[in-house]
């Protein structure tokens, strides 16, 4: 019969659109590795043949066989313990696949017939299958919880995250005994990301001390958290760099809040918070007063700005500092080198610098960025994130990219300062 198909189609790999019990038989007794394959790919072969070649001496054919939605759940038993991990994680798959789209007159077969081969899968060796039946459970209903548990507190990250951020069927209480039970960082963070996390689970994170996490229960806008949870953030905040943007930028803070987050923050974040939010022109004034303030009274010392003016001036014989340099300077907070390169491009002392930094006025901020030869993108930047120049005071570009001031005008603000210096 072999020859038969053989001399049929020509030595060919494809095998007949129908197949009869014959060519089943005869592949089975002497077929050629590729037709075993082509035969395990059949979703019309008979059960008895896929669960016949579930023991194939080919891991290619059993690959083939996990993956065939046809194959019996016998067959996915004998798979679910074969020794190539290839062939297991093809029949993870295969069942994670499987489950989602079950109806509910279809659940009882995953209960009667495929809860143990899920079971054993999820209990593989490699983290590799078990994560393969996390992923594509991790939003199911219908799974056994005793096997959401089991994945939930798997050790690891890889495992339990997908269940962790996204099973349903964890519950308020779950996740604060696996946070008590001393949850890693990537659970933690898997836990801080769901939806709509709950008050005390949101307190049980910020408890844990852990950075990542906390920085990703705050950037989850659909967490609720406490006013008194929210207080123990800030405080760790003030040392910890890492929470200074995902704080500044959670959504909806209080104006209390945020003057305490303005009280450590950089600049550029404090304007960013303040974007977001709904403040009166009073609250956004007093807002930016404390920030100047904070700013006005730092002190690096001689030794170190002296270090900060010599960097600038190798940067900029190197032609290095130009607009996109200077506002990435700004966002990552380095606003002595900032006010260093802003005195050797414009050619101007760091103390004048300073004070119109200082000044509160857009015109002054604008006419400085002009000395310096950037653009007025930059200097709206400067003005905002760098100065922190009250909405009032701010000058706006013109036709979207000019400087709005003719240069005479420009020089009459720079001159101001430029005078006292000398």
């Amino acid at each position: 019969m072999l020859s038969k198909l053989k001399s049929i189609f020509g030595g060919q790999k494809k095998l007949p659109d129908v197949l009869t019990t014959d060519d089943e038989q005869a592949i089975l007794k002497n077929g050629s590795d590729t037709e075993r394959l082509a035969l395990a790919a059949r979703e019309d072969a008979r059960p008895e043949v896929l669960y016949y070649l579930a023991e194939d001496k080919s891991a290619d054919v059993r690959k083939r066989i996990a993956n065939n939605p046809q194959t019996p759940v016998q067959a996915d038993a004998i798979l679910a313990n074969d020794v190539d991990e290839e062939v297991r994680s093809e029949l993870a798959r295969k069942i994670g696949r499987m489950i989602p789209s079950l109806d509910e007159d279809q659940q009882s077969i995953l209960s009667d017939k495929s809860l143990v081969v899920l079971e054993q899968l999820a209990q593989d060796q490699l983290p590799k299958i078990r994560a393969i039946i996390a992923e594509e459970i991790k939003k199911s209903t219908i799974v056994p919880k005793s096997i959401i548990d089991k994945l939930a507190r798997d050790v690891a990250d890889i495992v339990c995250g997908p269940i962790l951020e996204y099973s349903p069927l964890l519950n308020e209480d779950d996740l604060r005994e696996i946070i008590a039970a001393g949850a890693s960082s990537g659970a933690l963070t898997a836990i801080a990301k769901r939806e709509n996390l709950s008050e005390n689970v949101s307190g049980d994170i910020a408890a844990s001390l852990d950075v990542p996490a906390i920085a990703a229960l705050l950037t989850n806008e659909s967490a609720y958290i406490r006013e008194e949870t929210l207080d123990q953030i800030i405080d760790q905040a003030k040392s910890v760099d890492d929470l200074h943007r995902p704080l500044a930028l959670r959504p909806q803070l209080s104006i209390r809040a945020m003057k305490r987050i303005a009280g450590f923050v950089a600049s550029a974040l404090v304007h960013a918070m303040m974007e977001q939010s709904d403040l009166e022109e009073d609250q956004a004034e007093e807002l930016l007063d404390r920030v100047r303030d904070r700013l006005e009274e730092e002190d690096i010392g001689d030794e170190e700005e002296q270090k900060l003016a010599a960097k600038a001036l190798d940067f900029a014989e190197r032609g290095l500092i130009d607009d996109k340099f200077l506002m990435k300077e700004v966002d990552d907070n380095h606003r002595e080198f900032v006010i260093q390169c802003l005195a050797v491009i414009a050619d101007l002392p760091a103390t004048t610098i300073r004070k119109i930094i200082h000044s509160k006025s857009g015109r002054a901020v604008t006419a400085l960025s002009w000395r310096a030869k950037l653009s007025m993108r930059t200097a709206y930047y400067l003005q905002t994130r760098f100065a922190l120049v009250p909405k009032t005071q701010l000058l706006s570009a013109k036709d979207g990219k000019d400087y709005p001031l003719d240069e005479d005008e420009l020089d009459w603000h720079l001159s101001y300062f430029v005078d006292q210096d000398e």
